[in-house]
């Protein structure tokens, strides 16, 4: 198979030799990241559903859970990452699109390399394509000029924003015509095998989660918010869950004193073990796509407190029922919602006992027929 990687994971990819469609998902890998996420997850649905499935990453880093083929175009990255390096890898993407006559391409990387990108949409990506867009920050998929963006993406089959706001935003700021709105999905299924897990934890805590590689979590005023609640004197610590450079989140933490009770755990591919034991989960970020930690979070049936940041936050919290919406970007407002949440047991059990439920819109079979209805594909 040419000079790349294509397997199958045998763990969860269904034996099912009468697939009716086939369909190439496309993105940078399948660890860390919330598209790379949903790709995983959604590759388990549209197997389930007797499509066939190819996961091609441009990353060599996996770690979520898929199902279908892999072809890994990761391990043909060397060190330089040059432009016949590049070049080798763009050929190598042409010649599995050409040979494997897909009924559709979805496209889940953040596209920020215009050249590249016009490239791939017009002249690689062979067939119906459908490009996604997973945060509020629209020009790290579009180009900021409106007439390349349309050139680029205003013929695809469709685009695919994840909240309302966002699909919004897209067609005042560029006038595409062809803008669809599609939740992120929350596969149940993985929640419930994983979220049972042992923890070497102890002691009381609640818990954020995200890369911090840059400031957008925002994990400072995080620990400045829990640093001036009264959880450090109740001995309820906080855990943090991502990868990045700790050192100034370690300062912080030590210049408000809380360096004992805060804890950086790095990246888990578990995090839904840890999720489960805490009290809460915190989301204190600049800006989200769809803040996928969240439906996480209540499907482990915990609480989540959040800014009511742009954009995602608002379509999954409802405030007093599930969790705590807080006023965008106020971190004294932070830290009262994060004493409240301890100090009223009452609104903490109701907010505990409506978690779940609360995001039955977001379950994956609900998420995937609405992929289906998009590719008209009719379900089984």
């Amino acid at each position: 198979m040419n000079d790349y990687i294509c397997y199958e994971n045998r763990e969860l990819a269904m034996i099912n030799h009468n697939y009716k469609y086939k369909i190439a998902l496309i993105g940078y890998r399948l660890s860390g990241g919330g598209s790379d996420k949903v790709m995983a997850t959604l590759s388990v649905f549209f197997e389930k559903n007797a499509i066939e499935i190819h996961n091609i990453i441009v990353l060599d880093e996996v770690s979520y859970p898929y199902s279908g083929k892999l072809v890994n175009l990761g391990v043909l990255k060397n060190d330089s990452n040059g432009f016949i390096n590049k070049f080798k890898r763009l050929k190598a993407l042409r010649t599995y699109l050409n040979e494997n006559n897909f009924d559709f391409i979805i496209d889940f990387r953040f596209r920020t390399k215009v050249i590249q990108e016009l490239i791939l949409a017009r002249f690689i990506y062979n067939t119906k394509t459908i490009f996604t867009v997973h945060s509020f920050l629209i020009d790290h998929y579009m180009p900021n000029n409106s007439w390349l963006t349309r050139i680029m993406y205003n013929t695809c089959y469709a685009n695919v924003a994840i909240v309302e706001e966002m699909k919004e935003l897209i067609e005042r700021k560029h006038n595409l015509n062809n803008v669809v709105t599609i939740a992120n999905p929350i596969n149940f299924d993985e929640v419930n095998f994983k979220c049972n897990d042992e923890i070497d934890i102890e002691f009381d805590f609640i818990i954020a989660v995200g890369q911090y590689e840059n400031a957008i979590k925002q994990f400072d005023k995080l620990i400045l918010s829990y640093a001036n609640s009264i959880l450090p004197q109740r001995d309820i610590h906080l855990v943090i869950l991502g990868n990045g450079n700790i050192d100034q989140l370690k300062k912080i933490a030590g210049i408000n004193k809380v360096e004992d009770l805060v804890h950086f755990l790095g990246y888990q591919n578990n995090p839904f073990k840890y999720l489960k034991k805490s009290r809460f989960l915190v989301l204190s970020s600049k800006n989200e796509g769809f803040a996928n930690v969240l439906i996480e979070a209540l499907a482990c049936e915990i609480p989540v407190v959040s800014f009511d940041c742009p954009c995602g936050p608002s379509t999954i919290i409802k405030d007093k029922v599930n969790g705590l919406l807080v006023e965008d970007q106020n971190i004294e407002k932070l830290t009262e919602a994060i004493n409240l949440m301890v100090l009223d047991e009452e609104l903490y059990l109701q907010c505990k006992k409506n978690a779940r439920e609360s995001i039955k819109p977001f379950l994956l079979d609900t998420i995937g027929n609405q992929w289906l209805d998009l590719l008209k594909i009719s379900y089984n």
